[in-house]
C-alpha cells in the first residue's frame, strides 16, 4: 500500500513538474509587430483613420499570438500576423502596397527562424496576393534564399499560393499618393527635389513586419512591403535583404525594420542589432538604441525597428516622429501609432 502511495504521489509530482515547465514557457511567448515608421503625425490622420488603424494593428497582434498561445512555433505567427497587415489597406505591403514610377505594384518580403538561420525572400512580386507566404515557400521548398521578379511570381503560383491580378493591390490613397509625387517630379528639374518629394511620400506609411518567441524559445522574424512610392523599376530595399531588413537568431534577437531602405542594406541594420546582443552580451534595447538612434541617424538614416529576445523582451526603436506598432507578451497588450505613446 506504502508503495502504491508513493508512486501515486511520484507521477502527482511529475505531472505537476510538467504543468509548471508549460507554464512558464507560456511566460515567454510573445509577439511584436509594426506597420511602417515615419512622419507619422496626429494632425496627419483623423480619429476614424487612428481607430481603423490601431484595430488592424490589434488585429494582426492577436492573429500571431492565438497561433503562440496554442503552441504554434514563431514562424507561423510571424506569418499569421504579417498576412492580417498584408491584407489591410492601411500599410504599404500587399492590399495596401504603393505604386512604382510606372504605375504598378512590386512586392517584397522575408522570413528567417531563429533555430536553424534558414531564411527565404522574394522580390519584384507582382501577382502573389500575400508575398510573405512565398518567402516561407522559398524557405521550406526552395535551395535558394531569394527569388525575384516574375521567377518569384512563377514559382509561387507553383507552390499552390494565391494569385490576383496586379489592379488587385490598387487603393485610392495609394494613387493619390502617386499622381502627387508624378506631378511635382515632372515640374521640377532638380533630381534632388523630386528625391525628397519620394521620401516624404513613402514616410507617410510603410513596411509591415513581425518578431516572435514560442513555447520552444525559438525566434522568427518577418517583413513585407511594397516599397517606396514611385520607385524605379526593379528597385529593391532592406525588407526582402536578410541582415538589413530581417535577421533571427537564437543566441541573441529577430529583428524587423522599416525606413529608408538603402541606409538600412548599407548598415546591415537588422543583423548589426543582434551581433551585439551575442557578441558584445548587449541588453537588446540598448543595441537597437544604439544602431537605431545613433549610427543610422548621424548619417540621415530615418526608420526603426521592432525586435525581440529569446526570453521574450520586445523591443520598439525609432528615430522618426512615429511608428505603427504593437506588442503582446502575457501580461501586456499594446498599440501605437505616435512617439509620444
Amino acid at each position: 500500500m506504502k508503495k502504491l502511495v508513493l508512486l501515486v504521489c511520484l507521477l502527482g509530482g511529475i505531472a505537476m513538474a510538467e504543468e509548471q515547465q508549460q507554464a512558464k514557457k507560456k511566460q515567454n511567448i510573445g509577439i511584436v509587430i509594426h506597420g511602417g515608421a515615419g512622419t507619422i503625425m496626429r494632425e496627419n490622420l483623423s480619429d476614424e483613420q487612428e481607430q481603423s488603424i490601431k484595430h488592424d494593428l490589434q488585429a494582426a497582434l492577436d492573429a500571431g499570438y492565438a497561433v503562440l498561445e496554442q503552441g504554434g512555433d514563431a514562424t507561423q505567427g510571424v506569418i499569421a500576423a504579417i498576412k492580417v497587415l498584408e491584407n489591410s489597406v492601411h500599410f504599404n505591403a500587399g492590399k495596401g502596397a504603393v505604386y512604382t514610377k510606372p504605375g504598378k505594384h512590386e512586392l517584397d518580403a522575408s522570413i528567417m527562424r531563429g533555430s536553424d538561420l534558414e531564411a527565404g525572400a522574394v522580390a519584384g512580386v507582382s501577382f502573389t496576393k500575400n508575398p510573405i507566404l512565398a518567402a516561407e515557400q522559398v524557405m521550406l521548398n526552395s535551395p535558394h534564399v531569394m527569388l525575384g521578379g516574375s521567377g518569384a511570381d512563377t514559382f509561387s503560383k507553383l507552390k499552390g499560393l494565391e494569385q490576383v491580378e496586379n489592379s488587385y493591390f490598387d487603393t485610392q490613397a495609394r494613387y493619390k499618393a502617386w499622381q502627387e509625387v508624378d506631378a511635382k517630379t515632372k515640374a521640377k528639374e532638380a533630381d534632388q527635389a523630386s528625391q525628397q518629394d519620394v521620401l516624404a511620400a513613402e514616410f507617410k506609411f510603410g513596411t509591415v513586419g513581425a518578431v516572435a518567441v514560442d513555447t520552444n524559445g525559438n525566434l522568427a522574424a518577418g517583413t513585407s512591403t511594397g516599397g517606396m512610392t514611385y520607385k524605379a523599376w526593379g528597385r529593391i530595399g532592406d525588407s526582402p535583404v536578410i541582415g538589413a531588413g530581417t535577421y533571427a537568431d537564437n543566441r541573441s534577437c529577430g529583428i524587423s525594420a522599416t525606413g529608408h531602405g538603402e541606409y538600412f542594406i548599407r548598415y546591415a541594420v537588422a543583423h548589426d542589432i543582434c551581433a551585439r546582443v551575442r557578441y558584445q552580451n548587449k541588453p537588446l534595447q540598448q543595441a537597437a538604441e544604439e544602431v537605431i538612434m545613433q549610427e543610422l541617424k548621424s548619417m540621415g538614416g530615418s526608420g526603426g525597428i521592432i525586435g525581440m529576445d529569446p526570453e521574450g523582451n520586445p523591443v520598439m526603436v525609432f528615430n522618426t516622429p512615429g511608428m505603427y506598432r504593437g506588442l503582446k507578451i502575457p501580461n501586456q497588450a499594446k498599440v501605437a501609432i505616435y512617439g509620444d505613446e
